[in-house]
Order: structure tokens, then C-alpha cells, then sequence
């Protein structure tokens, strides 16, 4: 047996046993490892690869434990015989993988081409955040052990406040920025502090889909405003819903269509917005990544009345697993929020939040954005090209200047439900725009994810099944 196959990465932020424990489950499902094989020795598989021995002894129990391994005594320890009475041993050991993570493994390694919202996994400098989560982990085991601030952890409500104020143009102290689980936290703090269910708000269509989603779960009363060039509609907004107490926009990367709101439609908005006494609820979707020159001010940075609630989210930026978004509010609604927010589950473990605290006080965070936003308009690129190659007949990519992904129209009326669907049978995660609308429009379009396109080659092939899917159902 070739030892060398068990060799720990270092560089992945995972336990060394769990890594032994993962390689040799994987082993038993290639079929390298046998129902009766002798596995090498704690003494041995230690030595040959300079490891502990009770990090080899702690992955030896664990698969004991789950019954891949049986331990003999003085005569050793073997690949479970138990397994040889499965049909399919190897099945079995890769629907472990599944059971454990709660999805199968090529998820893991970058999910379905084309899905949205997925930041590109393989870029993450995992060595880095695993050392800071091990030194937040060693230090604040204490401070972990008391009740969190309700408003998310103080140095990464600070380190949020530095950057928005020199990236966003937002001048805000740390006591206005809450830290929340997620985007869908942010919006349930907005609608427990400022707004009740059955008002009345403008929601971009097409627009942001699960934010539509929430709001109308909360009992909120959504009004479609139409988004053209130039972003939200305001004159049509006040036509369609002249009473409205909120509105919820994308102003610097608009969901899904990418367009940028111009100034005068800012003005009109916040103009709107203070007569009324109304809420803006400034959703700065995908504002890191614009591929030609900088990014756009937040719409908050021209906000004088304090009428504009800014939203902004790590999953994106970092990774979804993280599970932590950022609300900040007017300077004078910072006491009504705070009490607002004691009532709430808040932002959870302090741990993550330190880890994105030293990321961001280290530098590393704005390393990382500069180098993603390279990476995305080249692996745009890749997808755009393909597209154009293989599609060009039946799809039209509209020009944006950033997000991490693409709108492909359809030519023509054809309804793009139907070629969704059958994009998704074939494990293409391809979502129609027409999900994204809350009236009906004859145009349909495609949204494609492109950021863990890695090579053109896989941005071609994802993009050629696409295209039989596409020729099967047209």
C-alpha cells in the first residue's frame, strides 16, 4: 500500500485525523482498500508520515467507531470484513460522505456549474482563515463563554464601520453597524424596528428574489416597480404605490439585471424618501466585484436625512457557510434597533465573527477582494465567450460591469421556465428571470454563475450542455 495517498494537506483548514479518517473512507470506495485488508499500524502510519500518534489513533477510532474498521487486537487492524455482505461497499462509503456533509462531495469542490451566489471556493485562502480561526479559538475561549453583545461582536462592528467608511463612502460609527445572521436577519431586524406587517413597499422588478421572498412571509404589501437603465423607477413607484412606507433596492449592481442607478434616479429616490418619512432599504448587492474602474459609492453615502438602511453581506465576499450579514442604521435609530435586536437570536457564536474581524484588521480582506476581482472578470470571460461560441443564436448576454454572474436573454417570446427546468434535470443550476419578476414579461432570460469556472475549457463544456439542453427543449 502506498502510504504517500494519506499525506495530510496542511494547507486545508481541517483537522489532520479527519483528513486520515476522509482518505481512507475514500480509499474503501475507489476500491484500494478491500473488505479484510490489514491497514498499516497506529507506530507505522505515524512514523512514515511524521504525524502524532494520537492524531493517527484518533482517526483509527473514528473509523472504528462507524464500523469501516475492526480492530484485532495484537493481530491488527483490518478494512471491516462486515462491509463485504453490502451490495455495493463502495456505494456505501460514498453515501457516508453525503451523510456526513448533507450533500455529495462535488459540492464541496466548487457545486453545480452555473450556480448563483457561490463565491469561488477554490480561491479562498483557506490556510490563512484556518490559522486565524486557531488563534480565536485559543484566546477567546473565555470570552466565548458569555452572552454575546446582542449587535454582533464589538472589533468586527469596528472593522465593518473603517471599511464601509473608506470602500463605500459611508460615514457611520460602529454603534450604528448590527451584525446579523445572514441578509435574511438583516431584513427581519429592519421590519421588527422601523416597518409592521401589512405596509406597503416598492420592490424592484425584476428584483431580488429572496428578498421579495422574506418580506412577504413578514406580511409586508410589495408593489413591482419596473427597473429600466438607469435602475428603480421612482415616477412609476409613486403611481403604483403612492402610500408605500419602504423600498427595498440594489442600487450599485442591480438583482438580477446588473444596471447601476444613476444619480439623478438616487436623488429622486432619497428626495421621495424624506417627504414621505419613508424607508430605503439599500441592499449593496455584489458591489465588490465591478470589473471597470471603481466601485460605485452606496447610495447611503448621499443619504442627509437618515431615511436609507444599509445591507451588506460576507457570503459573497468570503463564503456562505458563514452565515453573517451586517445592518446599518441612522445614527438616531440606533437605540430603537438595540432594543429591537436584545429580542432577537442575534448573530450567533462570537467565534466567526473574530475570524472576520482579523481578516479584515490584517488586511487580508482587502487583498482578497482585489485579487477576486480579477479572477471573476476573467473567469466572466470565460463564460461570456463560450456563450457567444456555442450559444450566440438562441442567447444574448447583456453588458455589465460587474456581480458574479451573467443574464443570457432568450431570443425571441420563448418561455424560460421550461429550458430552467430542463437545464436543473441535467445538473445544470441555471435559474429562469422570469422567478425574479413579480409580473409577467414576454422577454425570458438565463442568470448563470460563472465565479468557480477555474479554466475556459470547463466554462465550454458546462456551457455545451447546456446548449443540447437548450436544442432538446426548443
Amino acid at each position: 500500500m502506498d502510504l504517500q495517498q494519506f499525506e495530510p494537506d496542511r494547507a486545508l483548514g481541517m483537522p489532520v485525523y479527519l483528513q486520515l479518517y476522509r482518505r481512507y473512507r475514500e480509499a474503501i470506495a475507489a476500491g484500494k482498500l478491500h473488505p479484510g485488508d490489514r491497514v498499516p499500524s497506529v507506530r507505522s502510519l505515524a512514523s512514515a508520515l511524521n504525524l502524532a500518534r494520537g492524531t493517527v489513533e484518533a482517526a483509527y477510532q473514528l473509523l472504528v467507531s462507524e464500523g469501516w474498521f475492526l480492530a484485532r487486537g495484537a493481530a491488527g487492524t483490518v478494512v471491516s470484513p462486515r462491509l463485504a455482505r453490502l451490495p455495493d461497499a463502495a456505494g456505501a462509503a460514498r453515501l457516508a460522505v453525503v451523510a456526513e456533509t448533507g450533500r455529495p462531495r462535488s459540492f464541496e469542490q466548487g457545486g453545480r456549474p452555473f450556480q448563483l451566489g457561490l463565491p469561488a471556493l477554490d480561491a479562498f485562502p483557506r490556510k490563512t482563515w484556518a490559522r486565524l480561526a486557531g488563534h480565536d479559538l485559543r484566546m477567546l475561549a473565555g470570552a466565548a463563554m458569555f452572552s454575546p453583545d446582542a449587535a454582533g461582536y464589538l472589533p468586527l462592528r469596528q472593522a465593518i464601520a473603517t471599511y464601509l467608511g473608506i470602500s463605500r463612502g459611508i460615514a457611520c460609527s460602529h454603534e450604528q453597524v448590527f451584525v446579523t445572521a445572514g441578509y435574511r436577519g438583516a431584513l427581519d431586524l429592519v421590519c421588527r424596528g422601523v416597518l409592521h406587517a401589512g405596509d406597503s413597499g416598492w420592490h424592484e422588478d425584476p428584483g431580488y428574489l429572496f428578498a421579495r421572498q422574506f418580506l412577504q412571509r413578514s406580511g409586508m404589501r410589495l408593489a413591482p416597480v419596473p427597473v429600466d437603465d438607469e435602475g428603480l423607477q421612482v415616477a412609476q413607484g409613486c403611481r403604483r404605490a403612492g402610500d408605500a412606507r419602504f423600498a427595498v433596492v440594489t442600487p450599485t449592481h442591480q438583482s438580477p439585471t446588473g444596471v447601476a442607478m444613476s444619480l439623478p434616479r438616487r436623488l429622486e429616490l432619497l428626495e421621495w424618501a424624506g417627504s414621505r418619512g419613508a424607508w430605503i432599504i439599500e441592499d449593496d448587492y455584489d458591489s465588490e466585484f465591478r470589473y471597470h474602474g471603481r466601485p460605485l459609492p452606496a447610495l447611503k453615502s448621499l443619504d442627509r436625512d437618515g431615511r436609507v438602511l444599509y445591507t451588506g453581506t460576507f457570503s459573497k465576499v468570503l463564503f456562505p457557510g458563514l452565515r453573517l450579514a451586517y445592518l446599518v442604521v441612522p445614527a438616531a435609530q440606533v437605540e430603537r434597533f438595540h432594543a429591537v435586536a436584545e429580542h432577537l437570536p442575534g448573530p450567533g457564536s462570537i467565534l466567526p465573527q473574530a475570524s472576520v474581524a482579523g481578516f479584515m484588521q490584517q488586511g487580508h480582506f482587502a487583498r482578497h477582494l482585489r485579487r477576486m476581482r480579477a479572477l471573476y472578470a476573467e473567469r466572466r470571460g470565460y463564460l461570456v465567450d463560450a456563450l457567444a461560441g456555442v450559444c450566440g443564436a438562441r442567447l444574448q448576454v447583456q453588458p455589465q460591469a460587474g456581480g458574479i454572474h451573467v443574464l443570457a436573454r432568450l431570443d425571441g417570446r420563448q418561455d424560460d421556465r421550461p429550458l430552467a427546468a430542463a437545464a436543473q434535470a441535467a445538473g445544470l443550476d441555471v435559474q429562469p428571470l422570469s422567478a425574479w419578476r413579480m409580473r409577467r414579461s414576454t422577454r425570458g432570460g438565463l442568470l448563470m454563475g460563472f465565479a468557480n469556472f477555474a479554466t475556459a475549457e470547463a466554462a465550454l463544456a458546462a456551457v455545451r450542455r447546456l446548449e443540447a439542453v437548450l436544442a432538446t427543449t426548443g
